[in-house]
């Protein structure tokens, strides 16, 4: 077990080392890391052979082929390996580490990384314990409203970021209005149905929108949103839990000021962490969290008050995104996008099943829900990934919430291989068939 604090010191595997990691370790923060061996000149979402050697990162169960990868990402063994050492760090140095070399510096350089890889500056993010946690501060604290001012939402998403809104009845004598987005959703069906919002609801202040919805998979087009409700005095929270890991963007491409986003899902950090961001000239429309002391209101990490919260998965933070610019965002992508057509592409057609995530570029990444035909209850769809995990073992999960009905949503990962989805085509040939 190291002895040494400074050479143990995450702070070691800073913005400068861990960032650098070539593409020879793409998949790797640690030196004893397997190698997937260079990047090809011209890397292919289908060429098997390199991203087989990049499923072998990973350590997962072979007694089920697990479909259900939107709950949180899994790390790498690398990763992992790496979240062990901030463990035995932790428990070997304890308060002296974390108030002498944590809390000085090791902190700043882990905010530093995050805004590096998100395309801002590091006093306009804000470590959390995941998206939730940022959403609630966010959302709940934002200082404009008045009452009788409309905040707004829609049936794709996030339940507990609905939850948020609502309070603001409660709160800020708001007043909430709850829309369904068309199905099957389409990049001009949402817009015009935002646009329609907005004119029903000219005293709108506040809109939530979801990236990548949870539900459905939907990707929403944030830009064009955000713009539409810019010019008409509306503000944007944008829930980003999904996307960011699983698509290629930084977060000035979303046009807004305030978002919450997940290191734990796509990223591939330990559960636990996440954070928030507000635009800079922006911080002072988002309230203190709880009147916080600690900082100085002109700083953002007065606006979430977490406590004493796992640092190991912070620590590890770094090698998590180390090995996503490593792989390269947009291969990331290309590859679940790849992964989500080879099986919706396969049973699109199948008479009795409506798939609720459209094909449109853009539109969709690595998450995609299905619907057997008039199977709109919660319980018809608890039997449906009951059967496929029983049955075909299988693990999907449902989800409910959307306003034409219940789905199942599969979500594929990188660790996802063709013939994982080949057992999920063959089960609803024949669930369909039945």
């Amino acid at each position: 077990m190291p002895t040494d604090i400074s050479r143990r010191s995450f702070i070691n595997n800073s913005a400068s080392a861990m960032l650098a990691v070539s593409s020879s370790a793409l998949l790797g923060a640690a030196a004893s890391a397997q190698s997937v061996g260079p990047l090809p000149a011209a890397l292919s979402a289908s060429d098997e052979t390199f991203w087989s050697k990049v499923a072998d990162q990973y350590l997962v169960a072979s007694d089920i082929t697990n479909l259900e990868n939107g709950y949180y990402g899994v790390m790498t063994k690398a990763i992992m390996a790496e979240y062990q050492r901030n463990i035995e760090l932790l428990n070997l140095h304890s308060s002296h580490y974390l108030r002498r070399s944590y809390d000085a510096s090791g902190l700043a350089e882990v905010r530093a990384q995050i805004a590096k890889v998100a395309g801002v500056l590091p006093e306009e993010i804000a470590i959390t314990r995941g998206a939730t946690e940022a959403l609630q501060n966010l959302i709940t604290n934002y200082r404009l409203l008045k009452s009788g001012d409309v905040v707004m939402y829609s049936d794709l998403d996030y339940d507990s970021m609905q939850y948020a809104m609502n309070y603001l009845k409660e709160r800020r004598g708001a007043e909430v209005v709850a829309i369904n987005m068309p199905e099957p959703a389409t990049r001009q069906g949402v817009l015009d149905a935002y646009a329609a919002a907005f004119a029903a609801n000219p005293k709108t202040r506040l809109l939530l929108l979801t990236h990548i919805s949870h539900r459905t998979g939907f990707v929403m087009p944030i830009a064009e949103i955000a713009t539409m409700a810019k010019a008409k005095n509306i503000d944007v929270i944008v829930d980003a839990a999904h996307s960011w890991g699983q698509m290629d963007f930084n977060i000035p491409d979303l046009k807004v000021d305030f978002a919450g986003f997940n290191l734990h899902k796509w990223m591939g950090a330990p559960l636990g962490v996440g954070f928030l961001y507000i635009r800079k000239e922006r911080l002072a429309d988002i309230e203190r969290a709880f009147a916080d002391g600690d900082w100085e209101a002109s700083d953002i990490r007065s606006r979430v008050h977490s406590g004493t919260t796992n640092t190991a998965n912070v620590m590890t933070v770094p090698a998590a995104l180390a090995a996503h610019t490593g792989l390269g965002a947009a291969n990331k992508q290309a590859r679940l996008r790849y992964l989500r057509d080879y099986w919706v592409s396969r049973v699109r057609n199948f008479k009795g099943i409506e798939i609720l995530t459209p094909d449109s570029p853009g539109s969709y990444g690595a998450i995609t829900s299905f619907r057997l035909t008039g199977k709109v209850s919660k319980a018809d769809n608890l039997a449906v990934a009951n059967e496929l995990r029983e049955k075909y073992k299988i693990f999907t999960v449902r989800r409910g919430g959307v306003a034409a009905g219940n789905c199942v949503r599969v979500s594929a990962a990188l660790f996802t291989k063709p013939a994982d989805l080949d057992r999920l085509v063959a089960a609803l040939k024949t669930m369909t068939a039945s």
